[in-house]
């Protein structure tokens, strides 16, 4: 059950059924599990240590990936991955590919069906029919 200071967020599906999965393992449910991961991932990022200053200037490219330890390197891709699952989220790729003189079909997130055309016109049909 929800706490009186939880709020409402949408998940990525694949990371939810991870968390799953994982709680499971763990005793947890997934959003007990999803809370750990957070408070664990804070708790990485916010430490201040040599380690965490050699990814960062990894991630900067001041530093070569052949100079990073493993473990840092494991931290390294994480934070990569990251950052393209982030970056896949918030691009619209309807409006690059209409802009580009591509038409597209989509779903948005009510399930209905988007049509992109160039030139920006875009059509919306309702799910319900």
């Amino acid at each position: 059950m929800p706490s009186a200071t939880d709020r409402p967020t949408r998940v990525d599906r694949e990371l939810f059924d991870s968390a799953a999965a994982e709680g499971k393992r763990q005793s947890r449910s997934a959003k007990q599990q999803l809370d750990h991961w957070i408070r664990v991932g804070r708790a990485v990022s916010s430490h201040e240590s040599a380690a965490r200053s050699r990814v960062e200037a990894a991630l900067a490219g001041a530093l070569g990936l052949d100079e990073l330890t493993s473990d840092e390197g494991v931290v390294f891709n994480a934070e990569v991955s990251a950052a393209i699952d982030s970056r896949l989220a918030d691009t619209d790729y309807g409006a690059i590919l209409a802009e580009q003189g591509v038409t597209t079909v989509s779903l948005d997130d009510d399930g209905n069906m988007v049509e992109r055309r160039p030139g920006g016109a875009v059509t919306i049909r309702d799910a319900r029919g």
